[in-house]
C-alpha cells in the first residue's frame, strides 16, 4: 500500500485515483505523517439483498415449555 501527502496528492490526484483504479492497490492520504483517508479501488457489489433468504435457516419450535418440564415454569413454587 503506497502512503502520499495530502499535498502531493493534491497536485497529483487524478493521475493517483488512475493508479488506483488499474493496479488495484490502494493508496493512503496522509497530513503530518499520519494516516488522514485511504483510497480504494471500486468493488461491484455482487447482488441486492433478497429479503427472506435465510428463512429457511431458522428452526422454529411449537412447544418451548415441554422440554424443560411444566414445573420449571411456575413461579409460585
Amino acid at each position: 500500500m503506497k502512503a502520499m501527502a495530502v499535498s502531493a496528492f493534491k497536485m497529483h490526484a487524478l493521475r493517483e485515483v488512475d493508479r488506483v483504479a488499474k493496479t488495484r492497490e490502494s493508496l493512503v492520504v496522509t497530513k503530518r505523517g499520519k494516516a488522514l483517508v485511504r483510497v480504494v479501488p471500486y468493488q461491484q457489489v455482487a447482488s441486492a439483498p433478497v429479503p427472506g433468504k435465510l428463512a429457511e435457516a431458522l428452526v422454529f419450535e411449537k412447544d418451548i415449555v415441554s422440554p424443560l418440564g411444566s414445573a420449571l415454569w411456575e413461579a409460585s413454587r
